[in-house]
């Protein structure tokens, strides 16, 4: 078990260390591992934003706000100056995908909309799904308020009846809730992690989620535990993670609401997961090294 931001980079080194080199779909080979574990405190605000290299909180929150409103228009989030999912959406992409159908920017039933509504019949990105498919996100969280001990608070995004309509089939899958001691807990299970680039956002990401739900459910944060099936460094990131692993690890910051730091603030408590808004999250003592460039894959 790796913990904390130490543990992030001892599973780097274990996979440099141990991994085996492989092709992929993308051209760039990997050297990954099977099977790693890491763990994050989220306990007394304390928020896992990697500080050996500079991770965009704004990116990530924003990013997870249009998961939460089930978007699945690239352009939308690129409206935003949030890029990631630009080259997944490109004309070329999705013609590689068996979706020339597809307006550019479209990515199909995606990560949000298996969130909020599991396998409902998918058209465009433009279209109305509202009472549409199985909204997991709130059955989870109407479910913790009513029955906290449960073990069948999870949300799945894997839907094989609609991955050939996805441009990606999703790489964080599943994740699962758990309450103890007035305490939320959350494990995510990624069948394919990209160390580098993508698992720093995915920490960051379900780390936010697990905060906003808890407030809405009035409870304390415990834990993030994250479980990876193919846990993989992308051969051209080797470099800049050798950087990154000279690196000493500072303490993490705290993520806190706009209303805990000012008094003053308009913005009130959300009653609703859809009422959270950017300007909600504050992140406190955040002081990591330099940004490290990593080129993304696709």
């Amino acid at each position: 078990m790796f913990e904390g931001e130490k543990g992030y980079l001892d599973t780097v080194q274990y996979i440099l260390d141990h991994g085996l080199e492989s092709t992929n779909r993308t051209g760039t080979n990997t050297i990954s591992c099977f099977g790693v574990t890491m763990k994050f405190s989220l306990e007394n605000s304390s928020f896992p934003l990697l500080t050996t290299k500079r991770v965009p909180f704004r990116l990530v929150a924003e990013e997870l706000l249009w998961f939460i409103n089930s978007c699945t228009n690239a352009k939308v989030l690129s409206e935003k100056g949030v890029d990631i999912w630009n080259a997944n959406g490109s004309r070329a992409f999705l013609d590689d995908c068996n979706l020339p159908h597809r307006e550019e920017g479209d990515l199909g039933p995606i990560y949000g909309f298996q969130w909020r509504h599991f396998n409902a019949p998918y058209t465009t990105c433009h279209d109305d799904y509202d009472n549409k498919g199985f909204d997991q996100l709130q059955w989870v969280i109407d479910e913790i308020k009513s029955n906290p001990s449960s073990r069948r608070l999870v949300v799945s995004a894997w839907n094989p009846l609609q991955i050939s309509e996805m441009v990606l089939p999703p790489c964080h899958t599943s994740f699962q809730f758990y309450v103890r001691d007035h305490k939320l807990s959350c494990l995510l299970y990624q069948r394919s992690g990209d160390m580098g680039l993508g698992v720093p956002f995915n920490i960051a990401s379900y780390s936010l989620l697990t905060r906003m739900v808890a407030l809405l459910c009035d409870l304390e944060c415990g834990e993030f535990v994250h479980v990876i099936g193919d846990a993989h460094i992308y051969t051209n990131h080797i470099i800049p993670l050798q950087k990154q692993l000279k690196r000493i690890p500072k303490p993490p910051p705290k993520l806190k609401f706009v209303w805990e730091v000012d008094s003053n603030s308009d913005y009130k408590s959300p009653e609703t997961i859809d009422d959270f808004v950017i300007d909600h999250f504050v992140i406190e003592g955040y002081h990591p090294y330099k940004t490290i460039k990593m080129k993304m894959v696709v």
